[in-house]
């Protein structure tokens, strides 16, 4: 039987959607163990999105459902559809309508050697309709947050990652983030910017808060 994602592949348009757009897409990387990677990108989309670019952004191993970013995106740009494969928040309705905060426990976020059967299908699901929309050039900036991180935990293989890229429409501008990317992906990069931790307040104990960390 056709999966949910598969269908969606295959219904995907071809060719670049916006009359001129990108003759030429690069590859760009954020990594490091510093924050501000999916700002960085999610700063792209935006930009992207005010030219009226097709925007898609498909998280890897994320699905914590109250981030601001999410609501933003859907009220303000239609252009830019963003797509979560990975574990929700058991508070989540809550915490969106500002009933609860994030406490940090960190039970959306996978764990090294805690990756299940269910986390690897998200991740393969991710990746199948990232490499649709990459190889059939359905959008103008496709953003693939956190890929690194399903790559490091055994979720995906580096050399489908590596397909993707080589197999991509030339004007697709592709933009991973992630701690740990591959070098072979770092390879491929024509832009790579590494966010390096300096200081940060979770050091003194300031949580995570609303509007700011998610």
């Amino acid at each position: 039987m056709e999966t949910g994602v598969a269908a969606m592949v295959r219904e995907l348009p071809g060719g670049c959607t916006v009359p001129g757009g990108l003759e030429r897409g690069l590859v760009q990387v954020y990594t490091g163990d510093g924050k501000g990677k999916t700002t960085a990108a999610l700063g792209l989309a935006l930009r992207a999105a005010g030219h009226r670019f097709r925007v898609m952004v498909i998280q890897f191993a994320k699905g914590a459902s109250y981030t601001g970013e999410l609501f933003a995106l859907e009220r303000l740009y239609p252009e830019v559809r963003i797509f979560q494969f990975g574990r929700d928040c058991r508070r989540a309705s809550a915490i969106r309508q500002g009933l609860a905060r994030c406490d940090g426990c960190a039970e959306c976020f996978l764990r090294e050697g805690e990756a299940t059967d269910e986390d690897r299908s998200l991740a393969r699901n991710a990746l199948d309709l990232a490499y649709g929309v990459a190889s059939r050039g359905s959008a103008d900036m496709l953003i693939l947050d956190e890929i690194s991180l399903a790559a490091h935990f055994g979720l995906i293989s580096v050399d489908d990652i590596v397909k993707m890229i080589d197999d991509r429409k030339p004007h697709v501008e592709l933009v991973l983030t992630g701690r740990k990317m591959p070098e072979e992906v770092l390879d491929r990069a024509d832009l790579i910017t590494e966010m390096r931790q300096v200081r940060h307040p979770f050091e003194r104990g300031v949580g995570a808060r609303r509007g700011i960390e998610y």
